[in-house]
This record gives structure tokens, sequence and C-alpha cells, in this order.
């Protein structure tokens, strides 16, 4: 694997020399186990540990196919999705990886013993196959999840309605966290110049459901002047909406937990933050919600707006949040919704929904043209990485624990193929007209 990397990362090098440079037999990945999946049974979801089910193993490569290109994978990034499949909730990922085999022979090559996580990376190009023309070996690229053919009808208009549309390491295999990866040709995108490999790593997730969710006709749609709520404004998703709605024109209404919090967002030019536990909200008495909470919160937002109401919640958090997000929107406003990490099972006053025209819009991910956009935003220095801590491959457990915990803040970063951190940077110079921006987002922890 040196030996390919070397050449693969070597200025001088050209497509046809890496190539014909050998690929290794086998190769260290992070997986689950197939045999394992009732290792938790019986108990609650916060007692599963991922350090007990995710494990550096040594695995053949991924074969490829048309349309497909294989990567080495320099960085990563940890996301909730690889926290469920590392816990099996809320459901085994073999089944998606079996369910995908029914499809034909190129889907039954992801049906095996093991599953390879992640779904995010920063990776150099070593092979493409038959029916690639857009990128060859020794791309430097960055890598969306959104796995889809294109090949029915559905998906024309968005991919993401794609009845085949899949989360790469999550409904897949052969994920990012691993010496070497297969994607989707479309899945690609150019590497931004002026960051290093783990910062490129954490972009893509996240950054493009914050797209989606916000700025596409496919969700929010937001314009210049729109009052965004943002749950958790400093987190891996919360923190990249917080920048979209700035650099948008829009007027982020932020929630965190931290005076410190408050005072980092403040220092960034974000002056509209609430502080949740400073405030003590309690949106829940036990297993009933408290309107007078509700009441309480909407009060609050408006002394930051001029007594006006939300037009769009950025809303991730689920149970925890999402009856005090329907009572906070505006007439007609849109409350925007994924992930839902306290909890999938929302509960409401319906009345403030109906009555007032407000709509629940579910959104997942991003279509390629969405997750480009947004890859575009950050090369352009208009979005910066929220990485606040990076790993090296063996301890991706302890990544995934820290997630599953809440110990952690902004994105956590994986090291596959980089010996260490702050490698992979193209363009020093114009890192250099951006490095106190870098700086200041990189200081969520």
């Amino acid at each position: 694997m040196s030996t390919l990397l070397d050449v693969a990362l070597s200025p001088e090098a050209t497509p046809e020399a890496i190539e014909s440079t050998p690929l290794p037999q086998s190769m260290r990945a992070a997986v689950v186990r197939a045999d394992e999946v009732e290792m938790f049974a019986g108990l609650d979801s916060s007692e599963k540990d991922p350090r007990k089910s995710l494990h550096i193993d040594e695995v053949p490569i991924p074969p490829l196919g048309p349309n497909e290109v294989l990567i080495a994978p320099m960085a990563s990034a940890l996301n909730f999705n690889t926290v469920w499949t590392s816990i099996f909730e809320p459901l085994p990922t073999f089944g998606f990886l079996k369910r995908f085999a029914r499809e034909g022979a190129l889907g039954a090559r992801h049906d095996l013993p093991y599953h390879i996580v992640g779904s995010d990376a920063a990776a150099v190009v070593v092979r493409v196959g038959p029916g690639v023309t857009r990128w060859k070996a020794g791309d430097r690229v960055t890598v969306h999840c959104n796995y889809v053919d294109m090949e029915g009808p559905e998906g024309h208009d968005d991919s993401m309605i794609d009845t085949r549309q899949r989360i790469w390491g999550f409904e897949t295999n052969f994920g990012g966290m691993a010496d070497l990866s297969m994607v989707k040709a479309n899945q690609l995108m150019p590497m931004p110049t002026h960051l290093n490999w783990e910062e490129a790593a954490c972009l893509g997730l996240t950054l493009a459901t914050s797209y989606r969710m916000l700025v596409s006709p496919n969700a929010g749609g937001m314009k210049q002047g729109d009052i965004v709520l943002i749950w958790g404004a400093t987190g891996g998703l919360g923190g990249f909406a917080a920048q979209l709605v700035a650099n948008g024109g829009g007027i982020p209404i932020c929630v965190v937990s931290s005076p410190e919090k408050v005072q980092l967002l403040n220092s960034l030019g974000i002056h509209t933050v609430i502080d949740r536990k400073a405030e003590g909200y309690q949106f829940w008495n036990g297993e009933e919600q408290n309107p007078k909470e509700w009441k309480r919160f909407g009060s609050r937002i408006r002394e930051f707006t001029g007594g006006r109401d939300i037009d769009i919640v950025f809303e991730h958090p689920g149970r925890a949040t999402f009856g005090a997000s329907v009572f906070v929107t505006r007439k007609g406003g849109k409350i925007v919704t994924c992930a839902s990490t306290s909890g999938y099972n929302h509960d409401y006053d319906n009345r403030y929904l109906w009555m007032n025209l407000k709509s629940i819009i579910g959104s997942h991910f991003a279509n390629y043209k969405e997750a480009w956009e947004a890859n575009r935003l950050v090369d352009l220095g208009m979005i910066h990485p929220i990485l606040t801590e990076t790993f090296a491959l063996d301890d991706v457990a302890d990544a995934a624990y820290a997630m599953h915990t809440n110990a952690h803040t902004g994105k956590l970063g994986v090291l596959v193929g980089a010996t260490a951190e702050g490698q992979g940077v193209q363009d020093a110079a114009k890192r250099a007209t951006l490095q106190d921006e870098l700086d200041g987002w990189k200081n969520l922890q």
C-alpha cells in the first residue's frame, strides 16, 4: 500500500504510472462483523459500546465495476451513521447489503460477512472502471455519500428520490475507513486546494446535508433575510448550517449548550445565540411536553428578531426539540428535519401546524449537484471545515464511542492513508489568506 501511495501522490506521476503500480492483495479496514450483530441484545442504546464492535481487520480489496472508481482514502470522518452501524441500530446494516445483493451481480459484491464503514473521505484516485471519463488516476478528490446508478427514471429530477439511492458506507459496503474504497464516479468532487486531507474529509456528508436542508429548493429554499433556527449550532451539521445562513444573507438564531460556545460564535460574527442550558429550557416534563416552555423559548427568539417568528427551522435533534420547533415557526414557515439524534418519534401539537399552514419537510443527504455546490463554496473560502479532533484508523472505535456518548463537538476526523495531520495542502498561499477563519471554526471544542 505504501508503494502505491508513494506513486499516486507524486507530483510527477502520470495516470499510466499509477495504474501500472500493483494493488495490494489485502487492506486494512474498519468493519463490523455479521456474526456479532447480537452482541448487544437486551441492552439499552446508551449501554452499547462501539469499542466492542468496531474492528480493524485485514480484508480483500474491493472489486471494481463499470462507472466505478477505486480510491485510496487519505482521511475519513465520523458520522452518526457509523455509530448506528456499530451498535446495530435501528437494525443491523447487513440487511441493507443483502437487499443490495438481490439486484444482481454488482450488488452481490457488497454482501459480505463484514461491513466496511465510513461515509466521508478525501482521497487520491488509483483506478477507474469502464465508462469513467471525468476522473483519472492521481486526481485528489472529496467524496459525497449519495450512491446511486441513475438507471431508473425516478431520480432524474432529483437523485435522492431514486428508488435505488443508497448512502455509501452505510447502505453499501466498501466505505471510506479503509486503505482502498470503491465509489461511483458520480460521488467524486475536486478536493479544495487549501485544505489538508482530514479537513477535506470532514465535509461531504454533513455539509451537503446542511446545504440541501437550507439552500436547495428541494428543501428549505432559504432566501436573504430569512430567520433560521439552528439547533446545535456548533456541531457537525449545525456549524455548517450557521455558516450557510450567515453567508446567504439570512439571520441565524443559534442554539448551543455552553457560554463558551456562545462566545465562540460571537467571535465568528454570529451574535444571535441562545445558551439553552443557561436559560434552563425544559421542553419535557417526564413523558409530557411543556407548552409554557415553548412559549418562553419563542419569546426569547423574538428578542433577537424584533418580534418576528422563525422562517425555517434546521431540525436534527428530533424528539427532544421537535414540539418547540413546530411551535416557534411562523405561519407558513418550514421545519426541515433529518437525523433525529435524540429520538425518532416526534411529538408536537398539530394545531400549531395545520391551523398556521406550516410545513414539515423531510430531508436526507443531497444530490450530486447540491453536494458539488456545497463543496465549491469551501474551495472559494466561503465555508470552512469544522474539524475538532483527528484519530488514527486504529482508534476509530474510540472516536465512535465519543460520538455515541456525545463527548465531542464539531467533526471527528480519521487518518487512513495520511501518516500525520496537516498533509495534503495543494495551495499554501491560498490557505494563508484563510488561516484565521479556518482556525476560528476549528475551535468549537
